[in-house]
C-alpha cells in the first residue's frame, strides 16, 4: 500500500472521527435533570420540573425533587424536556440499499441484517432531539422486506442498536412505486410483474394463500408432533413465507406505503380476509378521505405534514390531513422518510398546530407517544413517566418553536448528543483535518518526485552498436509478415464484429 492510500485510509479514519463519540463520564448510574419546563406528554407541563434517572430508566418526575448525593447533575434552567423524537419512518443506518427490488416478494431480506451503525445520520438525527426510529425497507415490492427499530446509540455496534422488546415489522407497498410506474424497465428487459395496481393485490393476496397453507403444515405437524407420533418429517421451511405466517399470527407489524384511499381500502379488505392487521398505512396521503373506515380497522397513520405534488398519486394530499385523521380516531404520527427531514421532526409536528388547529400537547404526540404506540414501544418510550426509558431531548427554546434547537439528547439516561461539547471540539477537528490534508499532499509531492526520479534513471543511451532485431517471417509468396501488427490488426477486427 503506497503512501497516498495511507493518508487517505488516515483521513477516511479522522472524518468518521468528526462527531464525538459516547464516553464513560456521561453515563453515570444516576442522573438529575433540574430546572426545566417538562414536556410529559401524558400529564401535561411540569414548570421548574426535575427528573430523576437510574440505571437508565426514569425515577422520578416533579417539581419539588431534590438531587440525590453522587448524582450528575444538567442543569436546564430556562429550557425545555421533551420525550425523545420516535421517527416511524426512516431509512438511516443501512449499508447499501433499502431495495431488493429483484422479486415482487422480498419478504426473505432483513432490514436487522444490514445496520450500519457508522452512518453519520445517526448522529446528525440525535441532533434533532431524535432517539428512535422504525428502520424500513424500501417500497419497490408489494411485500418488501423486514424492517426493524432502533435505537440511536451512535458509537455501540450494530448488534446494539434494536429497540429490545419491540415486535419486528415488515414493508409492504402500494400503488406507483411496486408496480414501477416511475422506474421503466430498459429496452429488451422484461417488465417484472405486476405492472398494475391490481396486479399487486393479487401478488399480495396469493403470497398469503401461500402462507395459509404453508401455516396449515406446520400446525398440523406440530399438532401430530405434540400426540406424540413418531418419525414425522417436517414440512420444508420457506423463509419467504415465514414472516408472513408470524403476521398472521400477530407476532410482525405490517407497514404499507401507501397514498391513494381506493388502494388503502384494498389492503384492509385483503388483511381482513386473511385475519391480519395493518400496523401502520405510511404516507397515507388520501387518508383523510376514509379516516373512519382506517380508525375502524385499529390501523395506525404515519404521514408527512405537507409534501404533495411530487407525483400523480400524492396530487390530492392536504396539510391538514393529520389533523383530519385524528380527530376521526387515528393514532397518526408525523414522520421524515428522510435523514434531513428527522432533524426537524418537531417543526413538522407544529404544522399540525396551524393546518387543524392541534393542541400543543396532541403536536408533540405526533412525534414521541403516537409513534410508540404504533410502534408497540409505548411501556417503554413517547412520554415522561416513571419506569420509561430515559429517552429525552432537552431544548433551549419550547420544541415547536422554530426557533428551538436541541441542546442535548439522552438515550437509557446517556448522553450521546451534547451540543457545547460538539462545538468545543469542531476546532480541535478542523486542524486535525487540516494536519492530515497537508500530510496527504506532501505524500502525494514525494511521490511524484520518486516517479520523475525513477523515469530519468530508466532512460538508457542510444547503443552504439546497430540492434538485432528479428528477421521477419515470410508468407509462402516471401512476404515479410509483421507478427504484432498481424495480431493487433486481427484483435480489433474480432471486437468490432
Amino acid at each position: 500500500m503506497n503512501r497516498k492510500i495511507l493518508c487517505t485510509a488516515a483521513m477516511l479514519a479522522a472524518f468518521a472521527a468528526l462527531t464525538p463519540r459516547t464516553t464513560g463520564a456521561q453515563n453515570p448510574g444516576t442522573l438529575f435533570i433540574q430546572n426545566a419546563t417538562v414536556l410529559t406528554v401524558t400529564h401535561g407541563n411540569i414548570e421548574h420540573g426535575s427528573i430523576l434517572i437510574r440505571d437508565g430508566k426514569i425515577a422520578a418526575v416533579g417539581a419539588d425533587l431534590k438531587a440525590p448525593e453522587g448524582a450528575a447533575v444538567i442543569d436546564a434552567t430556562g429550557q425545555f424536556v421533551m420525550p425523545g423524537i420516535i421517527d416511524c419512518h426512516s431509512h438511516i443506518a443501512v449499508d447499501g440499499s433499502v431495495n431488493e427490488a429483484g422479486p415482487a416478494v422480498s419478504s426473505m431480506a432483513n432490514i436487522a441484517d444490514v445496520l450500519n451503525p457508522d452512518d453519520i445520520d445517526i448522529y446528525r438525527d440525535l441532533a434533532g432531539g431524535v432517539t428512535a426510529a422504525n428502520v424500513l425497507h424500501g417500497s419497490a415490492n408489494p411485500i418488501g422486506g423486514q424492517t426493524v427499530v432502533i435505537k440511536l446509540r451512535w458509537g455501540k455496534p450494530a448488534a446494539d442498536l434494536p429497540f429490545q422488546g419491540a415486535l419486528p415489522g415488515i414493508k409492504f407497498a402500494l400503488g406507483e412505486n411496486p408496480k414501477h410506474s416511475n422506474f421503466p424497465s430498459p429496452p429488451g428487459v422484461t417488465p417484472r410483474y405486476p405492472g398494475t395496481r391490481l396486479g399487486v393485490e393479487e401478488v399480495i393476496r396469493q403470497a398469503f394463500i401461500e402462507a395459509r397453507e404453508y401455516k396449515k403444515q406446520w400446525d398440523d405437524y406440530d399438532q401430530r408432533k405434540s400426540a406424540g407420533e413418531q418419525n414425522l418429517i417436517p414440512p420444508r421451511r420457506d423463509v419467504r413465507l415465514d414472516p408472513l405466517v408470524e403476521v398472521m399470527e400477530g407476532k410482525r407489524y405490517v407497514h404499507a406505503h401507501c397514498y391513494r384511499a381506493d388502494e388503502i381500502l384494498m389492503l384492509i379488505r385483503v388483511a381482513n380476509e386473511f385475519g391480519f392487521k395493518v400496523r401502520t398505512f405510511q404516507h397515507v396521503l388520501e387518508g383523510y378521505k376514509i379516516a373512519d373506515e382506517i380508525a375502524a380497522s385499529g390501523a395506525g397513520g404515519s404521514t408527512f405534514s405537507d409534501w404533495w405534488a411530487y407525483k400523480m398519486e400524492a396530487s390530492d394530499a392536504i396539510a391538514y390531513n393529520a389533523a383530519l385523521m385524528a380527530e376521526r380516531g387515528v393514532i397518526v404520527s408525523v414522520n421524515s422518510d428522510d435523514a434531513q427531514e428527522a432533524r426537524q421532526l418537531n417543526q413538522e409536528a407544529a404544522k399540525t398546530m396551524k393546518y387543524g388547529g392541534l393542541s400543543a400537547n396532541d403536536a408533540l404526540k405526533m412525534i414521541t407517544l403516537n409513534p410508540a404506540i404504533q410502534l408497540g414501544i409505548d411501556a417503554r418510550a413517547g412520554s415522561i413517566d416513571v419506569g420509561k426509558d430515559a429517552d429525552l431531548a432537552i431544548y433551549n427554546h419550547d420544541p415547536l418553536s422554530v426557533y428551538a434547537v436541541v441542546q442535548k439528547t439522552l438515550i437509557d439516561g446517556q448522553v450521546y448528543f451534547d451540543r457545547d461539547r460538539d462545538l468545543a471540539q469542531r476546532s480541535k477537528l478542523a486542524a486535525e483535518k487540516q494536519s492530515l490534508l497537508d500530510k496527504e499532499k506532501k505524500a502525494a509531492a514525494e511521490k511524484k518526485a520518486e516517479d520523475k526520479k525513477s523515469g530519468e534513471n530508466s532512460e538508457k543511451k542510444p547503443d552504439k552498436k546497430p540492434s538485432q532485431k528479428k528477421k521477419p517471417s515470410q508468407d509462402a509468396s516471401g512476404t515479410a509478415i509483421d507478427n504484432v501488427s498481424a495480431t493487433i490488426t486481427t484483435t480489433t477486427i474480432g471486437g468490432a464484429r
